[in-house]
């Protein structure tokens, strides 16, 4: 694993699960809502944003986590191994409401400076329709590159605890 992308809905565990992956792989992790965020939550203009993903998946080795859609399929391709944290609704839900309460007031470190921990109708209700309307265009992407990628599909947090475990360090 030297190009790892981690990708799920809100509240997965993305965040986590490539911190701990960046330490036990001695890898440099990306998160991609520190490079998409301007503070105050602005987003940026879309060619700038390409730019910035394709600088970040030309380095030679990466974790990046994040979903971004628009360039999931560049982010792939780059890839040699691709995490899908395909959890449940409802721990994603209460992962997110847990978040809100932790980071009250305050900016994650996996978001870009300025940008404090907020809980919007618009995010909210991106997790809960993430299995009817995101999912199925992940799971088709990675099945599409199921021969030459290596997929690792974890639908629990004990899964995800085995799959840490089972990573031999750097």
């Amino acid at each position: 694993m030297k190009r790892v992308l981690v990708i799920g809905p809100g509240g997965s565990g993305k965040s986590t699960l490539s911190r701990l992956l960046g330490e036990k792989l001695r890898l440099e992790v990306l998160h991609l809502d520190r490079f998409y965020w301007g503070s105050g939550w602005v987003k940026p203009p879309i060619n700038e944003w390409l730019e910035t993903v394709r600088a970040l998946i030309a380095r030679d080795s990466w974790i990046i986590d994040g979903n971004y859609s628009g360039t999931l399929v560049e982010r792939i391709a780059a890839c040699d191994t691709i995490i899908f944290l395909d959890m449940p609704t409802l721990v994603c839900t209460l992962r997110i409401a847990k978040r809100r309460l932790l980071y009250r007031n305050a900016t994650r470190p996996d978001v870009a400076e300025g940008c404090d921990e907020k809980l919007d109708f618009e995010f909210i209700s991106w997790v809960l329709n993430y299995s009817r309307r995101h999912r199925p265009k992940v799971v088709k992407l990675i099945e599409e590159n199921r021969s030459s990628k290596n997929i690792v599909w974890l639908r629990s947090q004990r899964a995800v605890d085995e799959f840490v475990e089972s990573i031999a360090p750097r």
